[in-house]
């Protein structure tokens, strides 16, 4: 039996970024039918964070830098100031969920942030980003204007905070059991693992 699991995700967040691979490398070798589901991180009004400031260079430096070398990942914190708003990109996430390319279009979304120094915050960009994908230009600027999506999107993001009791991204919740933070392939499959109650496959 398929373990579900949602992935929370900011796409201005590095972390989630770099735990794509373990994700992938749960789904190659477990039966899990992964949903990327949102959650902004500084949703209106509250501010986004500047580059230039002290804390972005110096979490980047300690953190993101040393684990990305780790894993092999080419990134580099975005010049974007202040950092873009998210809301606009999850509203085309659902389009890209109906169609199947959910994880396709977020892995294009990170990448344009962190690989390609893009304000994923502007609707040409998000409107490029999908169309790298293949998803239809003229749908994806629908979507943008979608009062539908918009209310949608804000529902999605109760959910994530009031329902699930997320508060930080990358967050996990594998059978009904949440897990924060960097997870790598061995502890997503432990958590599908015991969500199964299954001894763990070797």
């Amino acid at each position: 039996m398929r373990t579900k699991i949602d992935v929370f995700v900011d796409y201005v967040c590095p972390y989630c970024f770099l735990v794509e691979e373990a994700v992938a490398e749960l789904q190659r070798e477990r039966e899990a039918e992964v949903e990327i589901r949102p959650f902004e991180l500084r949703p209106e009004p509250v501010p986004t964070l500047k580059p230039e400031d002290d804390y972005l260079p110096r979490v980047w430096r300690g953190s993101v830098y040393p684990m990305a070398r780790r894993l092999g990942v080419a990134v580099a914190l975005p010049s974007v100031s202040p950092q873009p708003r998210t809301a606009k990109a999850f509203m085309v996430l659902q389009l890209a969920k109906e169609q199947g390319v959910a994880q396709e279009y977020s892995s294009a979304m990170f990448g344009a942030f962190f690989q390609q120094n893009r304000n994923i915050g502007e609707d040409e960009v998000i409107v490029d980003v999908a169309a790298s994908i293949g998803l239809d230009r003229s749908e994806v600027q629908r979507a943008l204007a979608s009062e539908e999506r918009r209310s949608r999107q804000l529902a999605d993001q109760r959910y994530a905070v009031e329902t699930v009791g997320v508060s930080a991204v990358p967050s996990f919740r594998v059978g009904g059991q949440l897990y924060s933070g960097v997870l790598d392939a061995e502890r997503l499959k432990k958590a599908v693992d015991d969500a199964a109650g299954r001894e763990p496959l070797r």
